[in-house]
């Protein structure tokens, strides 16, 4: 009793001195590739691509702030601090943080409902972004990036579809120049919008469309010129000098000079239980989005990834976004891409696209004040469609149509719920494993016996003979508490077919985890099977299974003499004992059989 305490007390002391050392070392990722900047060539490609993301990322941000109900230099607050801490304590050298579509749509519909006045907003969703960084890091830092599983591929490219088609229609009325009322769901704002249309804004629609031609012009044209800044430097240069405020468009004005001041967020605690769930979403789909990039990247340049480390790098970038007043940033598919090809070889490169960005706030910041709204939406579409992917959903479909209908599933729900866009991911989440656990519940029990081919195939598929006194039976799954009732009433409906049997033996070689349930099933189907003059032989069941059979006593019940490497031992094991009351013929090869 003794040693095994003394024993139990090391393990735990080895753990946490385990744990306590990878903390160490999350903190310090950076050192893996500062020492690259001492190659000239490398650090002169990390500032040309760093400069080459902050001429995307200036715009887009601000783009992003406006879709999350913020002013737009909110985006330029979430695009300084956070994009330099979230690449020096990230894992992926290339991966680009900062406001992103999804995750700034999450941000208005967490904010929205509560009907806030501007600054108040901007606090809650500081707060928003405290909660996502703290959960995040938590994360990371107990090693659980293993929990971002549960949001299964169909899940996420359902809701990524969805909440695409939501961003991309909830920026038509400022295409329009609409003034419209929001409806409880995002259905019903569409409507209005509809109802809407007469009342369109002509010199803002004309500016929107102006804007989305230049910006699909540039990209098929000239693909290697950043065509987001080129269009926001021209149509905000043609609202200054046609006067498109003046005309009643709609424009960013002005922005505060100078770069955010640090603060810690605090909220009515009344709304703390609606954000928190919220944070966690936007948590867990937001470091999906990072990840996926970071991977897709990572084959490509074959550098060492860490999720968890991603895990504190991000966190870490959201807690600093909270407290120099933005919003919740994560990893962004376009940007992290513009920032491989151009040629970013370390994670100094977001450093430089940080710093940028917070020049931009010094000395930059009056040139936007013409920027027009409806330029911004038209950039959030633009960058929007390029979510939208059915392909992968009709994969997924042929691939198990369980995950074609999760996927479907949420996107139509995910549709109908928004703004409350957490549901739709709650039920996939629900969806996925409830079709895992039905799918486990019911694993295939079939009946061998030897083929043409010699080996020993389903019996009734291929029509072949099987004994009357004898039953080899495989079983593909694991056996815990919801499909051990399944197994056992299986079995004995198919051994009721056989009047004469004597053997069963039941091969788990596809086994690979076993609960008290299972164990007890075995028992009680071995106890059952002996009295009415059965034997129960277990073929090919794998080290851990025969390690949990010895610990809880049914390895000794059943008897050594019960278990077996393989079938054919187990058949002709049982003839010696059994002799010619039992027939074993159609279970052994030809150069077996007598």
């Amino acid at each position: 009793m003794i040693a095994s305490k003394k024993y139990r007390v090391t393990v735990m002391s080895n753990a946490v001195l385990s744990l306590v050392s990878d903390w160490k070392d999350r903190f310090i990722p950076y050192r893996e590739w500062v020492g690259d900047l001492k190659d000239k060539d490398t650090l002169r490609t990390d500032l040309m691509a760093g400069l080459t993301v902050a001429l995307v990322l200036i715009p887009q941000s601000m783009a992003y702030a406006t879709l999350a109900n913020l002013p737009a230099y909110v985006g330029l607050y979430a695009s300084f601090i956070p994009v330099i801490i979230a690449a020096v304590f990230g894992s992926s050298r290339q991966l680009a943080t900062g406001p992103v579509a999804i995750v700034s749509l999450m941000t208005a519909a967490a904010i929205g409902s509560m009907n806030l006045d501007t600054e108040t907003a901007m606090v809650y969703a500081a707060f928003l972004a405290l909660l996502v960084g703290l959960f995040q890091l938590a994360l990371g830092l107990l090693r659980l990036g293993v929990l971002i599983d549960f949001l299964s591929h169909p899940v996420v490219i359902g809701f990524t579809n969805a909440a695409a088609l939501i961003i991309g229609s909830s920026q038509v009325s400022k295409l329009f120049g609409l003034d419209i009322e929001k409806g409880e769901h995002h259905y019903q704002t569409v409507w209005n919008i509809i109802l809407a249309l007469p009342e369109t804004h002509m010199v803002t629609l004309v500016m929107g469309c102006f804007s989305l031609f230049l910006l699909i012009y540039l990209k098929r044209s000239f693909p290697t010129l950043p065509n987001v800044l080129i269009t926001v430097v021209i149509c905000t240069a043609l609202s200054w000098f046609l006067d498109f405020e003046g005309k009643g468009g709609a424009v960013v004005s002005e922005i505060p000079a100078g770069l955010p001041s640090f603060g810690i967020p605090t909220i009515d605690s009344s709304h703390f239980s609606k954000l928190f769930l919220t944070a966690m979403m936007i948590a867990l789909i937001g470091f999906v989005e990072a990840v996926s990039v970071a991977k897709a990247i990572a084959s490509q340049t074959r550098q060492r990834l860490s999720a968890n480390q991603e895990l504190v790098g991000q966190g870490l970038g959201n807690i600093s976004s909270s407290l120099f007043h933005g919003y919740p940033v994560s990893g962004s598919f376009s940007r992290s891409a513009v920032n491989f090809t151009a040629g970013a070889r370390t994670a100094f490169s977001s450093v430089v696209t940080g710093a940028l960005v917070g020049v931009t706030l010094l000395f930059l910041t009056p040139l936007l004040y013409h920027l027009p709204q409806a330029t911004l939406a038209a950039v959030i579409i633009m960058a929007v469609v390029g979510l939208i992917h059915i392909d992968p959903i009709k994969h997924a479909w042929k691939v198990h149509r369980h995950d074609g209908i999760v996927a479907i599933v949420v996107f139509f729900v995910t549709l109908i719920v928004a703004p409350h866009l957490e549901q739709g991911v709650l039920v996939g989440v629900i969806l996925s494993l409830g079709l895992f656990l039905y799918r486990t519940m019911s694993p295939r029990l079939i009946e061998v016996a030897r083929h043409d081919d010699t080996t020993l195939r389903d019996a009734e598929r291929f029509n072949l003979k099987t004994s009357d006194t004898v039953s080899v039976f495989r079983y593909d799954g694991d056996l815990y508490f919801a499909n051990a009732g399944y197994l056992e009433g299986k079995m004995l409906n198919l051994i009721a077919q056989k009047p004469k049997l004597k053997l069963v033996v039941l091969d788990i070689e596809a086994t690979d985890q076993l609960d008290s349930s299972g164990e007890e099933m075995l028992r009680n189907l071995y106890d059952r099977l002996q009295s009415i003059g059965i034997e129960l032989y277990i073929a090919r069941a794998k080290q851990q299974l025969i390690d949990a059979f010895k610990r809880s006593g049914l390895y000794q019940h059943i008897g050594d003499d019960h278990f077996f490497r393989q079938r054919t031992d187990a058949v002709k094991a049982a003839k010696e004992v059994m002799g010619d009351a039992i027939d074993i013929s159609m279970y052994l090869s030809p150069q077996h059989k007598e």
